[in-house]
């Protein structure tokens, strides 16, 4: 079986916001696909102290990784070994490549489990105050200036023409300069949702704004995980 596992939005999450049954499967399963080692070994200790370290067989599955580089983890689900997936934040496959061994679990008869956890991007829509019926994650934008905005722009006129939220993310280091980006090029009646340091109960923020508003008072965002949403 392969169980798609939660991760912690922010180190201060409190355990309750989480189901037990995380840690039942945690304490029973020594193999997983990890996008990053030491977050990986924080998130499992988080959610299950006793579990020995030392136990643990993880297997990098980043954005370079392709099918052919998990050999020998495939053999072993194969042959009815059981693993996890952690993404680095929230729930895996969403903003990660996880989907690569989902996709060949499918293929290969590998039961998937799905396991309840926070998302960042629907606490963030949920929280908006904006159409929650019709949206889009699109991830993270350009990092090219030019590239960067035209798909701010694009993002905006779908929500003039359709209402459809659009839900958008950057790397913690780049929010601020993301920031200065969507106040440049977005309209002033746009209206904007920065969702940051999402179930960190003393220093979450939520507010949607419009640009205009958010000019008069911008928020500090370096390095600080953050979705950005625009809506109606």
């Amino acid at each position: 079986m392969l169980y798609l596992l939660p991760a912690y939005l922010s180190e201060n999450s409190p355990i309750d916001y989480f189901a037990p049954t995380i840690k039942d499967i945690i304490m029973n399963v020594d193999h997983y696909f990890v996008e990053n080692e030491k977050t990986a070994r924080k998130v499992i200790k988080f959610f299950a102290p006793e579990k020995k370290q030392p136990e643990l067989k993880l297997f990098l599955l980043d954005k370079y990784s392709e099918t052919a580089d998990l050999k020998e983890a495939q053999k072993l689900m194969k042959e009815g070994v059981d693993f996890g997936l952690l993404s680095e934040a929230g729930l895996p496959c969403i903003g990660d490549p996880g989907n690569i061994i989902v996709g060949w679990s499918h293929k290969n008869n590998v039961k998937v489990i799905p396991v309840n956890g926070p998302s960042s991007f629907v606490l963030a829509l949920i929280a908006s105050g904006f159409n929650g019926q019709q949206f889009s994650f699109n991830g993270y934008l350009a990092i090219e200036k030019d590239k960067k905005k035209k798909e701010i722009q694009q993002l905006e006129s779908l929500v003039e023409k359709t209402g459809f939220t659009q839900i958008f993310m950057e790397t913690p280091y780049r929010n601020n300069p993301l920031f200065e980006d969507l106040t440049k090029f977005l309209n002033p009646n746009t209206k904007l949702c920065v969702a940051a340091n999402i179930n960190d109960p003393e220093n979450e923020f939520i507010q949607t704004k419009t640009i205009n508003d958010w000019k008069k008072q911008k928020p500090e965002l370096h390095k600080i995980p953050a979705v950005f949403l625009i809506g109606k």
